[in-house]
């Protein structure tokens, strides 16, 4: 375990990314509630409402991992850190052009809301897609690279919603899941650098977080308004406690190397109990709600992951059954591309009015869910193809 991959992480990342390709594509209007989010006020949680927090944990968990590696390759601290920023900013502008396609205003800006959507995309993966021929073709590469980005800057140019918010131009809001993650990252990596394997000063970490979230959610934080238009995903707390929450368990894991699977199951599953119960002891004061991004909820989602994580982990790592899971592995080891790629299926689809999401017309439930359940697997095939095809992007 201590030079191989924890095969157990890029599986969870896979289910993670599964879950929500089929959760995102389903009617709610015919499927069960609890397979959905719940509303602001409301305290519960369906299926959709862990998706989320999963994959910012099990992200969390890789950080370890992916910086001690870049570490053994020769990388410095300065280095480290610029390849944080690097991949922040990406995940943060990404994040805000999703955000922004449904407010363009396809009279205001000369062109259909899924043709910007799509040439967005298109810009995307010139960009940051992973060229297999980079080192021996350093200047196509460039080209490719250089005319994304300038396909980006025409487009945000362009742009125009024809709403009062920000004079009409793109909006941060709420940055997007993809931006959420960014900012996740950005707090995860700089603790891990700052702290590195220590478990106590990663424990305290998140903890301040954690009391971050408390007191955002009590109302108490308003002398962080000056910063928060830019910084309020940190400073509310919720997101990098769930992300250096599962970057703790990810060095727990890294650190467990060697000393038995025992030990470290035993460790996981009475730290995935404690955290849960910590946070249905919060419900008395805050309710389960992912809207509101209650230290309740951010609580219960840790506990589910470290428990589904050391199962994944036992089945996977410890007795080496994976054939299980080889199906959408590929979304785990692809994570970005698979997150884009329905997207921008979804956008040739409704440009060309074709008839393929017939199923979320369906009243039969069967129907509905097991279209949704075929999205989501074609998906992970299509991640996959696009993969053979040297279509990924990486950040």
């Amino acid at each position: 375990m201590s030079s191989g991959r924890i095969v157990s992480i890029d599986i969870m990342r896979g289910l993670t990314l599964l879950l929500m390709l089929f959760v995102n594509d389903l009617n709610m209007d015919v499927a069960p509630a609890f397979l959905g989010h719940m509303d602001a006020g409301v305290d519960g949680m369906g299926l959709a409402d862990w998706v989320f927090p999963g994959f910012l944990f099990i992200a969390g968990m890789a950080v370890p991992f992916a910086i001690t590696n870049r570490i053994s390759k020769g990388l410095t601290q300065a280095e480290n850190i610029k390849h944080i920023l690097y991949r922040t900013v990406s995940l943060l502008v990404i994040g805000v052009l999703m955000l922004n396609t449904s407010r363009v205003d396809p009279e205001l800006t000369g062109i259909s809301k899924n043709l910007w959507a799509l040439l967005m995309y298109l810009a995307v993966f010139l960009v940051w897609n992973n060229y297999r021929n980079k080192d021996d073709k350093p200047f196509t590469v460039t080209g490719f690279r250089l005319a994304g980005i300038g396909l980006l800057i025409v487009l945000i140019f362009k742009f125009k919603s024809g709403q009062p918010e920000n004079e009409g131009s793109l909006i941060t809001g709420w940055w997007g899941i993809l931006g959420l993650i960014g900012w996740g990252y950005l707090a995860a990596g700089l603790t891990y650098i700052i702290c590195r394997n220590s478990l106590l000063l990663t424990a305290a970490a998140a903890a301040l977080f954690l009391g971050l979230n408390v007191l955002s959610s009590l109302g108490l934080t308003a002398f962080l308004d000056p910063v928060r238009p830019l910084l309020g995903v940190i400073v509310d707390g919720n997101v990098p406690f769930i992300v250096i929450s599962g970057m703790l368990v990810g060095l727990v894991v890294k650190k467990s190397a060697g000393n038995g699977y025992k030990p470290l199951t035993r460790d996981l599953a009475i730290a995935g109990i404690i955290t849960l119960a910590a946070g249905f002891l919060l419900r008395k004061w805050f309710i389960l709600s992912k809207i509101q991004a209650t230290p309740s909820w951010g609580l219960v989602c840790t506990g589910i992951s470290i428990l589904v994580f050391t199962v994944i982990y036992v089945t996977a790592d410890v007795f080496g059954k994976t054939r299980w899971a080889d199906f959408f592995r590929p979304a785990g080891e692809n994570s970005l591309t698979t997150y884009l790629a329905p997207d921008i299926l979804y956008h040739l689809i409704w440009m060309g009015g074709l008839p393929v999401f017939f199923y979320k017309q369906s009243q039969f439930l069967p129907v509905v869910i097991g279209g949704s359940i075929i999205w989501a697997i074609l998906m992970v095939w299509l991640t996959a193809l696009l993969k053979r095809l040297g279509i990924s992007l990486k950040l």
